[in-house]
């Protein structure tokens, strides 16, 4: 009985392998479109060389008096503002992005997987944001402090800007990845590949995981590394409770009906 409501569910939802491509163009124009309109609000305001200097802001603040970042290439102080106003642009429009994309898949899941896909689709782009001002608010302040304390004195600290770029791009996409631990957690127990008592067995293996992906990602100062070893276990455990709650709460009906025998 509960097979026969699952089809009945998406009884008629059947579409086309044309029209699921059509649907799809769509979708991606309207994303793209999203991401333009912020681009061009952008482009009037604050403007590419603004954004650079609010993204450079964390280093220029610990660079000795009257040093500043230099362009090595003719064109980087041209394309390097753009690639951050098109980093941002897409950044800010995310949830329309992620929104297009959960309208396209969404006709074809069941309530149930529903019910675990929205979830973790909101909460993963939440906990990349978090990550990502975690770097920029917390560690690149602390980062810089300490390489700067190491520089001679004989020499001036004048950072490229496209290898500034390249460094900050890398620790956003570190850190954002970072804090989608809960996510992989709750995917794998949800799914089956690892039970919620293996995830806490695996617990004191994870922490020294934790910390060798910190020393391998992060520059060599202990700060840095602990900042982003401790969350990453903070958030495994987070993952746990996580996983214990989400497998309740998304079963499918005959999940729940073996469960209840």
């Amino acid at each position: 009985m509960a097979e026969q409501n699952q089809e009945d569910e998406l009884a008629g939802t059947e579409q086309p392998f044309v029209a699921h491509l059509v649907e799809l163009r769509d979708r991606l124009i309207k994303a793209m479109i999203a991401v333009g309109i912020v681009a061009a609000v952008l482009f009037v305001y604050p403007g590419p060389g603004a954004l650079y200097d609010i993204l450079a802001a964390p280093l220029v603040a610990h660079l000795p008096k009257g040093a500043s970042l230099i362009a090595t290439s003719v064109i980087s102080p041209f394309m390097v503002p753009l690639k951050i106003l098109m980093m941002a642009a897409f950044l800010i429009a995310l949830p329309v992005v992620l929104y297009q994309a959960w309208a396209f898949i969404a006709p074809g899941l069941y309530s149930h997987e529903k019910k675990l896909v929205l979830p973790l689709v909101i909460s993963s782009t939440l906990l990349f944001f978090i990550g990502v001002a975690f770097c920029y608010f917390f560690v690149f302040g602390r980062v810089f402090a300490f390489i700067q304390s190491f520089a001679p004195k004989s020499i001036t600290a004048a950072p490229d800007i496209e290898a500034y770029l390249s460094f900050v791009l890398t620790m956003f996409i570190a850190f954002g990845c970072a804090f989608e631990v809960p996510i992989v957690v709750v995917v794998l127990a949800r799914m089956g590949f690892v039970s919620v008592a293996k995830l806490k067995e695996f617990r004191p293996y994870f922490i020294v995981l934790a910390f060798v992906i910190a020393a391998v990602i992060t520059p060599p100062d202990v700060v840095s590394q602990l900042s982003l070893a401790v969350p990453m276990c903070l958030l495994y455990e987070a993952g746990i409770w996580a996983a214990q709650l989400f497998i309740k709460k998304t079963q499918a009906p005959e999940e729940g009906a073996a469960a209840a025998d």
